[in-house]
């Protein structure tokens, strides 16, 4: 392709509706042009790069024994109501009628339709196991959609759902998954970290997501400095340190005037925030629960929720605190058995703690777990932090941004229930199907893979997903030899299967060529231009190189192969 016939537009200045790099840069690039907030039209050079993901995921997806199907995006409502996910998805689920009035949806996820392909072809247990998957557009209404495609409303997605007999075979199915999915990422020139994760709206038991390391990505994720442990912020567990043991004290009172915050009772009481319990009120389904923890550690407001299996959950306001009997700033769960009490493990890690006296400017001191109070539930709902230590090994724990590019996760029987789908076993008895779900966003994967790779002049594309592999940048084009040089490279590299973009814009100075040259981010620049041919040569560099190299016409084209064979 030349740039003088390619649609494309390069633009100098940041747009000023793009807030990350990918977005930034695709605009800039002419590689998306938005529509609407949150809906793009991809153009041809992402357009490449997305066919060229698309073909990677396939060949690792049919590798794994998947088969490739269309189902389509328009469904009927019916069919979210009956798996109770219209309500989960809420407004999230773009919704519509149709001309004879019957509720419709746009599908951003197609696991009721992929129930009704299982319940019409699967009869028996020898018609599985299964893996089908799909490459297909998602509509999904986000509230605020943000950073081009790696938050849109209208995205693909490839969705595969695996079908067993039994947990051994999905076990089995899910590792096969795994599996493909590392090669994708690999093959893609991404460095991806499976982690464990939370399965979200859809449901699920085990889950997993794959993280590209971005520091502009919405994910948080732990990792250990010393084993494989990894796991997204919302799932992660650590073991904390337990504070050095000593003699349980009698509880007493202590009158504090006005001082309601963790770091208030610090400089009142001058004691460290792990002497203290803060007790957290939530509106749970319209309902107040009180939640306890020791004071350097947070709620993880994703893991109480699961505890609660709550479907709405947020902070409760002073006013709906003060009409549940209780006064802001001072509660705790001495003596309060009247409501529900969540209380984290990490209660159990000291002794003789400060924490409210449930009357106004009064606290406790010298409370203890089991002698002076008690909870409904003790369990894990604590947000790891930087004083956390590796459950598997207890090493130091570290956090770092990245954005989802994959999840995995194990679906059980909730949809063959739903929507019965069932099979007869060796016995005869009727079964419920046991699924499995796979998901990669292709824009977002492309949008993440710029986040990592770029620099302050624009793209640094990964050579096997790079729109074009070789950016041929021609100079002096009013010189009849440089037009012919730089004409018979270009056709050379295409005769040879090296995929070219050639510059060859008569009008436009170096800087411009050299500035798109950078924007764009192929992986090889070659320059063409009067200095350069007289002496038979070309220049040739990487784009994130520093050095260039002094390579003949003639051997141009074996030059740069040997340079792609040593970054594919």
């Amino acid at each position: 392709m030349r740039v003088s016939r390619l649609l494309t537009h390069t633009m100098r200045n940041n747009p000023s509706e793009a807030d990350t790099p990918s977005h930034r840069y695709m605009l800039r690039a002419g590689m998306v042009m938005q529509i609407a907030s949150g809906i793009y039209t991809y153009l041809p050079l992402a357009w490449r790069s997305i066919k060229k993901i698309e073909t990677i995921i396939r060949e690792e997806i049919e590798m794994a024994g998947g088969q490739e199907v269309r189902m389509p995006v328009l469904q009927p409502i019916e069919l979210w109501e009956e798996t109770g996910r219209k309500q989960a998805f809420g407004d999230t689920l773009f919704s519509l009628k149709d001309r004879r009035g019957r509720g419709m949806v746009l599908a951003p996820t197609h696991e009721e339709v992929l129930s009704q392909i299982g319940k019409s072809y699967v009869q028996s247990y020898r018609d599985m196991p299964l893996i089908i998957y799909q490459i297909q557009t998602k509509f999904r209404d986000e509230p605020r959609p943000r950073a081009g495609l790696i938050r849109a409303r209208e995205f693909d997605m490839k969705d595969a759902y695996s079908l067993d007999v039994n947990e051994k075979s999905l076990d089995q199915n899910y590792q096969r998954m795994a599996i493909a999915y590392r090669n994708i990422y690999r093959r893609c020139g991404l460095p991806a970290i499976m982690v464990e994760a939370d399965s979200g709206a859809i449901g699920g038991k085990e889950s997993h997501e794959f993280i590209l390391p971005a520091a502009t990505g919405e994910d948080t994720i732990i990792t250990c400095s010393s084993c494989e442990y990894a796991a997204n912020l919302e799932k992660a567990v650590s073991n904390y340190p337990t504070l050095p043991p000593s003699e349980l004290l009698l509880l007493e009172e202590i009158h504090t005037p006005g001082v309601t915050t963790i770091s208030g009772l610090e400089k009142f009481l001058k004691v460290d925030r792990q002497q203290i319990l803060k007790s957290i009120l939530y509106m749970v389904d319209k309902g107040i629960v009180a939640v306890v923890i020791r004071g350097d550690l947070e709620v993880n407001d994703v893991k109480l929720g699961n505890v609660l299996m709550a479907k709405e959950l947020r902070l409760a306001d002073s006013a709906e605190i003060r009409s549940a009997g209780l006064i802001p700033g001072f509660v705790s769960p001495v003596g309060m058995t009247a409501i529900r009490w969540v209380g984290d493990n990490s209660i159990k890690l000291g002794q003789n703690y400060v924490a409210g006296g449930n009357k106004a400017d009064l606290h406790f001191k010298n409370i203890n777990w089991s002698r002076d109070f008690t909870v409904d539930q003790l369990v894990d709902i604590a947000e790891v932090n930087e004083s956390g230590l590796c459950v598997n090994c207890n090493s130091p724990l570290q956090s770092l941004k990245g954005i989802e590019v994959g999840h995995i996760f194990k679906l059980g029987t909730f949809f063959s229930e739903k929507l019965a789908v069932n099979f007869l076993d060796q016995e005869g008895k009727n079964q419920p199907v046991i699924m499995g779900c796979y998901g990669i966003g292709i824009g977002r994967l492309l949008a993440a893979a710029i986040e990592q790779n770029h620099d302050e002049k624009g793209i640094v594309f990964p050579a096997p997903i790079a729109p074009y592999s070789v950016h041929l940048v021609g100079l002096n084009l009013h010189d009849e030899d440089v037009i012919n040089s730089s004409d018979s490279l270009y056709g050379s590299l295409w005769e040879d299967g090296i995929e070219c973009l050639f510059d060859d814009r008569i009008d436009e100075s170096a800087g411009v060529k050299f500035n798109d040259a950078d924007l764009m981010g192929f992986p090889i620049r070659v320059i063409v231009s009067r200095r350069t041919m007289a002496n038979g040569n070309c220049e040739i560099k990487f784009r994130n190189g520093s050095d260039s190299n002094t390579v003949s016409l003639t051997e141009a084209t074996a030059f740069i192969k040997q340079m792609l064979a040593t970054i594919n």
